[in-house]
């Protein structure tokens, strides 16, 4: 597949620029500048007029471990909260017209008397984004980095079905055997099988259609996590996940939007006292039980806010929804998503950045 052309993705980038540091939160007030409309109606008329018979369906999937954690027994104890996301464009016949992975590793160290040993503001970049810093490739025994490996993985299975993809040859590790595909991927692709068939039974016909370009971001932080005192402490990492798929002029046709609290409960004397098995379940998973509903101030739920910004988002560029009038906290600040829309909505617009950067 062919990367987001450099003058479209230059242009919707650009217009982010110059909203300046208006983004969420930063300025302690409300952006300014060339507002575009708050109207929750999508700018898609133009799409909705053409023929039906190139329509694709958007699916993301996030799954979470925790189970590589340690406890703090002569030295640090660590959090290590790993989330895999996959984002998938699926035909009408059932075969993968897109596909994009990505990964974050978020390593939080703490003492064994239950302090952090990492400050709070640290944020977590992706694998992707760590690109030849991740450090894979003279390990593993093919020269390739974990990217390379990963956008390898995600040209092969382009084409098929998921039952096919299911049906590939692994060995014990879940690394491919398939001569096709064992020179290029080394890596166990197990957790990817597994993310493309939840993206795909999560998959929904937004807007996508085909020629678009596919985008997957991961937006993560720490700066829930705190120390052990009269409670227990906790490592938390926090992520934000945007698939989206692009018209080639930079034009979001398609978005679906998730988060996820990956935490490490950690007592005073730096033993672990959650269940490191999970299960993690994102908000989108969590649904009503997220709690969110009756402190929102509109009676909505985190996963219907986050929808009702996906719809909002399609028809626009990033740039335009950087330029977003919002609130001190980062929440829209009037028009008809206002209604819609009461939590920041900064963590969207960098997972959003993150998947234009990324689109191919």
């Amino acid at each position: 597949m062919k990367r987001l052309t450099a003058w479209a993705l230059c242009a919707l980038l650009l217009t982010g620029l110059l909203a300046g540091c208006r983004a969420a939160g930063q300025d302690g007030g409300e952006s300014r500048g060339s507002q575009p409309s708050a109207s929750l109606e999508p700018n898609t008329a133009s799409r909705e007029s053409a023929p039906q018979t190139d329509v694709l369906k958007t699916g993301l999937a996030v799954i979470t471990s925790a189970a590589d954690s340690m406890p703090a027994a002569g030295e640090e104890g660590l959090a290590d909260i790993g989330s895999t996301a996959v984002a998938l464009l699926v035909d009408g016949d059932g075969r993968i017209a897109a596909c994009a992975i990505d990964a974050v590793q978020s390593r939080i160290p703490f003492t064994a008397d239950g302090a952090l040993a990492l400050n709070a503001g640290t944020v977590f970049p992706s694998k992707r984004e760590l690109g030849k810093d991740y450090g894979l490739a003279e390990a593993s025994g093919i020269g390739r980095e974990w990217y390379e490996q990963t956008a390898a993985f995600a040209s092969y299975v382009t084409g098929k079905t998921i039952a096919e993809v299911k049906g590939m040859a692994l060995d014990e590790r879940t690394a491919p055997t398939e001569a096709e595909l064992s020179s290029s991927v080394t890596i166990a692709v197990g957790g990817f099988i597994d993310g493309i068939e939840k993206a795909a039974r999560n998959a929904q016909a937004l807007g996508a259609r085909e020629g678009d370009f596919l985008g997957l971001g991961i937006a993560t932080n720490m700066r829930n996590s705190k120390g052990a005192g009269e409670s227990e402490g906790t490592a938390q990492a926090d992520s934000t996940y945007a698939a989206v798929s692009f018209a080639p002029d930079g034009t979001i046709t398609s978005c679906v939007l998730d988060g996820s609290q990956g935490a490490v409960r950690f007592d005073g004397s730096g033993a672990i006292t959650s269940d490191l098995n999970g299960p993690f379940r994102t908000k989108n998973e969590l649904g009503d039980s997220y709690g969110m509903r009756e402190a929102s101030g509109i009676g909505k739920e985190w996963y219907e806010q986050a929808a009702a910004y996906a719809r909002y988002a399609a028809g626009r560029t990033v740039g335009e929804l950087e330029e977003l009038s919002v609130t001190e906290k980062g929440a829209p600040a009037g028009g008809e998503l206002a209604s819609s829309v009461t939590i920041s909505v900064g963590p969207f617009n960098e997972a959003l950045r993150k998947a234009a950067a990324y689109a191919e």
